[in-house]
């Protein structure tokens, strides 16, 4: 990592994240803050309220402070922000989702501090646009899809970078025999398991899981099927699974903080989202040796090369993901090269590593005068 020198200090970074769940943004800061090096960076946060990612963050070092921002930051937020930028001596701000984007242009405005914002999701949003052209930000995009839709907006070339998601895989590797899940969910070992991982919402299509997964049992009696997450579906899943009858077939997990163990206890796992952007859970079950059935959205097209890395179906097709999984289910050893190719793909391509030293290449680099940067669309 080529870190520009602020003399004979670290850089004071400030992380402003817009949510405080559990989610895809959330592992993304605590990965990047896990790795970012310590004698180049000393990491000052500011959330929107207290959660396990906050003390998660506390763990590995950061100053953590709460405001409850909204879309248009209060000012209360405002004089925080301030106030921390001159007490800690903040060098650049990172922001995370458009109301932390909204607040680090305010901030940035206000004490002359560069500001990146690293867009997570397909599209740049509005209020990102808006503004990226009134504090004259800089911008990073985890999905394809999203640097060329800020081109397409105007966003000049020179304030914008792609860099990918990644996963570190040498925590997400294959691991044979494991029954983790098993265990806490009173399944009986080695009972091949279908996994779902994400947010219970209504973009991730955790009720088309449950839909596919009751097809797949009227031909595979002896499978079961895992939802591993929580949200605002959950209530309601529930109730589709008993209608169904299929209480004691169908698991639902919750959040699970050893994803290593969780994606070691599965056999295949399943993606029904209606969009997204780069998926962290996809690129882990890929790293851990998993073969992938999904849907074909977002930038999910970009991480699993079809046929070859992982099965993929138009959204909708709820029998066609359903027959993909009939058919890795039927064939350990097809899943198993599926599996492998998949890894292999991950460690290429997605390895967390090269995502950490870009940013805190692109952080350190914002400190000085700018940066022009192109896209490497070979690199995915």
């Amino acid at each position: 990592m080529k870190i520009i020198s602020t003399g004979d200090r670290p850089i004071n970074l400030l992380q402003i994240l817009g949510a405080a769940i559990v989610g895809g943004m959330e592992t993304y800061v605590l990965r990047l803050l896990q790795r970012l090096p310590r004698d180049s960076f000393r990491v000052t946060c500011l959330c929107v309220a207290e959660s396990d990612i906050t003390k998660s963050l506390r763990e590995i070092g950061c100053s953590v402070h709460i405001t409850p921002f909204a879309d248009d930051p209060d000012w209360q937020s405002i004089q925080l922000g301030v106030s921390l930028i001159r007490a800690e001596s903040i060098d650049v701000i990172h922001a995370h989702l458009p109301n932390a984007h909204s607040l680090a242009g305010i901030l940035s405005k206000l004490t002359d501090t560069p500001a990146l914002a690293t867009i997570h999701g397909r599209y740049l949003s509005i209020r990102d646009l808006e503004v990226h052209k009134i504090a004259q930000t800089h911008i990073s995009v985890v999905a394809k899809t999203a640097y060329f839709h800020a081109l397409s907006l105007g966003v000049p070339a020179s304030k914008l970078r792609f860099i990918p998601n990644g996963v570190d895989t040498r925590v997400f590797h294959p691991t044979a025999g494991a029954i983790y899940l098993h265990s806490i969910l009173n399944i009986p070992p080695h009972t091949p398991l279908i996994g779902f991982i994400g947010r219970l919402s209504p973009e991730k299509g955790p009720d088309v899981f449950v839909h596919i997964a009751s097809m797949v049992h009227k031909q595979l009696k002896n499978c079961r099927f895992v939802l591993v997450g929580e949200g605002s579906m959950r209530t309601k899943l529930v109730e589709d699974i008993s209608n169904l009858g299929l209480t004691g077939v169908i698991h639902m997990a919750g959040i699970q903080s050893d994803m290593p163990k969780v994606y070691a206890s599965l056999d295949v796992v399943v993606s029904t989202s209606y969009s997204e952007a780069m998926p962290l859970a996809l690129m882990e079950a890929m790293a851990s040796g998993l073969a992938v059935v999904s849907t074909n959205v977002g930038g999910i097209v970009d991480i699993v090369e079809a046929g070859r890395t992982g099965l993929l179906n138009k959204v909708g097709d709820s029998e066609g993901m359903a027959a993909n999984i009939v058919s890795l289910m039927s064939d350990a050893s097809a899943r198993a090269e599926m599996g492998k190719a998949a890894r292999k793909r991950v460690k290429e391509k997605f390895e967390l590593s090269q995502s950490v030293n870009h940013t805190g290449e692109l952080l350190s680099s914002l400190i000085r005068t700018g940066y022009h940067s192109e896209l490497n669309v070979g690199q995915v």
